[in-house]
């Protein structure tokens, strides 16, 4: 018998339907002799639906008056999962966040988890209930409802599953697992049977959205093993079969024979780039750029200083698109005259090309094999960010589908590894 946490997201939870489907797969693993926590996301649309009706009585309505509002997406997500569970013969309990409780910190609609007391989850499971909790929510020390920010559905469930123990942590979903890239962009990706947690957390932040960035850091600093699979297929497929199915994110030293090169790659069309020409090169310039970037609440990703010629140097930097105006406007009205930069030249048309595995530590040559396949498109790339597990450049948007197809096949990522070991 295992203890087994699922989450499942708005897709899987749009419908009456949908909800009925859930319950009959939670119910098959309940039947199996399994404990089983489910934390259940709103049903699809649902957070957009309230959010659109606060921003009606209110253009920057009180954040914990929003918290009090988007929680109630959830725990009718989840009364209805219990009530679906009831009626095939399973019994069911749920619980809000503040009731279990899951304690956060004070910062409303992105609040953080501190702790969770496991004791009355534990009574309930002992008791042969399934537990449902709903995602997304907790409460402070002053008794207020707390939200996790956007997705934080999966934080829940990982956060669950680590105060609890519990076995495996599965995050069920509308896709069937996490792809070597997007199929859209490239339709020959394939689906990864495991990942490590460091290249699950890589790729999360440099682009892909099928886990929340936090869900996957918590994982890892706990050690729960993620399993993303897809809700959307048959609730009565046998357990031996959906239990190895989609992709396990796991410990590096699982990986064994399957670790690849290259794993995966990432990409983003939600970049903007800055460059700053003749800045006078002297200590504390790149502050004098970045600090009042910082100060504006605006996150910088790849920073680039040129070589000085003649005491000036040019400066580079990307921010997120949807942060371009604020920063251009930040830049001419206030930086770029502080720092006596001879003209500012801003670029929306950027992309962010990622390639991420944990084998580049121990293989020499990948980074040179990206650039070249690049330079045999004729892309040319403006900016270069590493680290151990991953190589980013910043090429021109219209060049993105393009760099993705090539460099996936560049680096056959087409072919499982555990296969190309074989041959």
């Amino acid at each position: 018998m295992a203890l087994i946490v699922q989450k499942y997201g708005g897709t899987s939870m749009g419908s009456v339907e949908r909800i009925q489907n859930v319950a009959r797969r939670v119910a098959k693993w309940h039947a199996a002799g399994h404990q089983v926590i489910v934390v259940p996301s709103a049903m699809a649309g649902e957070t957009n639906r309230l959010l659109g009706l606060a921003n009606e009585i209110s253009a920057q309505p009180d954040p914990r008056e929003v918290d009090m509002l988007c929680a109630t997406g959830e725990q009718a997500s989840s009364a209805l999962l219990a009530m679906a569970l009831m009626s095939q013969g399973v019994p069911a309990r749920s619980y809000a966040g503040w009731q279990v409780p899951i304690r956060t910190d004070s910062a409303h609609t992105k609040a953080r988890v501190k702790s969770i007391e496991s004791e009355r989850l534990r009574e309930d499971l002992d008791e042969g209930r399934v537990v449902v909790v709903t995602g997304f929510q907790g409460v402070d020390e002053e008794g207020n409802i707390t939200t996790l920010g956007r997705g934080g559905s999966d934080t829940s469930a990982v956060a669950i599953a680590a105060a609890m123990g519990a076995d495996e942590c599965m995050i069920f979903t509308d896709v069937d697992g996490v792809y070597t890239t997007d199929p859209r962009v490239a339709p020959e990706a394939r689906r990864m049977r495991v990942i490590s947690f460091e290249e699950m957390l890589e790729l999360a932040s440099l682009g892909s959205k099928i886990l929340q960035i936090r869900a996957v850091e918590f994982a890892g600093k706990y050690r729960v093993p993620l399993r993303v699979l897809s809700s959307l297929t048959d609730p009565l497929l046998p357990i031996e079969e959906e239990s190895v199915s989609g992709t396990l994110i796991t410990f590096e030293e699982d990986l064994q024979m399957e670790a690849a090169v290259v794993s995966g790659i990432a990409f983003s069309r939600d970049e903007a780039k800055f460059t700053l020409l003749g800045v006078p090169d002297k200590p504390g310039v790149a502050y004098s750029i970045l600090g009042p970037v910082a100060a504006a609440n605006i996150d910088v990703d790849v920073i680039l200083q040129n070589q000085s010629v003649d005491g000036t140097t040019d400066f580079s930097f990307t921010v997120n698109r949807n942060d371009f105006a604020r920063t251009y406007k930040l830049l001419q009205e206030q930086v770029g005259p502080a720092v006596g930069a001879k003209e500012i030249i801003p670029d929306d048309n950027v992309c962010k090309v990622s390639i991420v595995g944990i084998g580049m530590r121990s293989h020499v040559g990948v980074a040179s094999l990206m650039f070249r396949t690049l330079a045999d498109e004729g892309i040319n790339i403006q900016m270069i960010s590493t680290s151990e597990i991953k190589t980013s450049v910043v090429i021109a948007d219209k060049y993105m589908e393009l760099a993705v197809r090539a460099l996936h096949k560049a680096f056959e990522l087409d072919q499982d590894p555990a296969e190309k070991d074989q041959e």
